[in-house]
């Protein structure tokens, strides 16, 4: 292949999740990655879109998704061209999808330097964030590695997961020892005090060549399964091989299947302010507050006797509080919810039941 050495940078972006915990401004209809959730002006998917567009050629930018929303995407980024977007007949977790979209790109340049990256995330400082990237694709480029980016946690999180890595080492890339599930409060804390813990962020970046050569090595029958493909990839046959044979692989996660295997995995740690906005708090962290820490999204706001919090609508909506504190209040087209705060944790379960009681298109 000629060109500049940028030719060779590619991203997956996993576009796929339903993102229950924003419901209900977030359905599976249109989930949170796709709309403004943060009321910036751009969806969280046009922002990660964007922003890895800044380094790598947005022709070799491809999007992994459920096939109900190649529609949604292509009207978000109108630039993206068909070939770019994988649709998935069902969801697989994310290890199928990873194998898919390497495979796909891995034909079309068997030199690719590729990350993988969630499609749902908020990260501030984009120059960072880059350039981490980019030392990622130094490392990877000529060595069989696959690394992962690991934020340095700033409190004992308990929602995450965690990676542990060699205290002693005095890379920047770091030898991983363990991946960790997401741990107790205790244990958290005392991640943070060790000092050789991070955050995962799921963001991963390695080599076309060397994530399938270690897919054909730890997962081989998903490998196997859609190797058979390999001559369809690109073609107007790749779609009609995919329906007929993705339910065939592992539902098993990139973790799981690969990363906890492998002896090739290593992290850079980062600083840059991040959040996988799992939650409406988490939301809340990242945008201002007035006086009385009331967060509002899309809407007009007047609180009396009201503090902390959050208030999402759609339309430019007038709010009024008066005497209500710590609670979220989201409405849509169809729906408002007001939920205290201590129970956001619910939110998937209120989903699940109005969609019972009312309707799966609520959902």
């Amino acid at each position: 292949m000629t060109g500049t050495k940028k030719d060779n940078y590619y991203a997956i972006l996993m576009a796929g999740g339903i993102g229950s915990r924003f419901w209900p401004a977030s359905k599976a209809s249109n989930p949170k990655q796709f709309i403004d959730i943060l009321g910036v002006g751009e969806t969280l998917f046009q922002a990660t879109f964007r922003r890895l567009s800044k380094l790598i050629p947005m022709e070799n930018i491809y999007v992994l998704t459920n096939k109900k929303y190649v529609d949604i995407i292509r009207d978000q980024v109108p630039q993206i061209k068909e070939e770019q977007v994988v649709a998935e007949p069902e969801m697989r977790n994310t290890a199928p999808s990873i194998l898919l979209g390497a495979l796909k790109i891995y034909d079309k340049n068997p030199k690719a330097l590729t990350v993988v990256a969630p499609s749902d995330h908020w990260i501030k400082e984009e120059d960072k964030f880059l350039e981490a990237i980019q030392e990622a694709f130094n490392n990877v480029e000529h060595n069989d590695k696959l690394v992962t980016l690991g934020i340095e946690p700033a409190y004992p999180n308990t929602g995450y997961g965690y990676i542990k890595y060699d205290k002693e080492d005095q890379e920047s890339l770091k030898k991983v020892d363990a991946f960790i599930e997401k741990p107790s409060e205790k244990k958290a804390k005392q991640f943070i005090e060790a000092g050789n813990y991070a955050w995962n962020a799921g963001i991963f970046i390695w080599s076309a060549k060397f994530i399938i050569e270690s897919f054909k090595k730890y997962l081989p029958d998903t490998f196997h399964v859609l190797d058979k493909g390999k001559k369809k990839w690109n073609t107007p046959e790749e779609e009609k091989f995919i329906e007929a044979n993705y339910s065939k692989t592992s539902n098993i996660s990139i973790d799981y299947a690969i990363l906890e295997k492998s002896d090739a995995v290593f992290v850079i740690p980062v600083s840059f302010n991040w959040s996988d906005l799992g939650t409406w708090s988490s939301v809340q962290a990242e945008l201002p507050s007035d006086e009385e820490n009331n967060t509002t999204i899309n809407c007009r706001f007047l609180a009396e006797n009201s503090e902390n919090n959050i208030v999402s609508t759609i339309d430019k909506k007038i709010v009024v509080l008066k005497g209500l504190s710590d609670y979220i209040v989201v409405e849509d087209k169809d729906i408002l919810m007001i939920v205290p705060k201590s129970e956001e944790q619910q939110i998937k379960q209120l989903r699940e039941k109005v969609m019972k009681d009312f309707g799966e298109d609520l959902g």
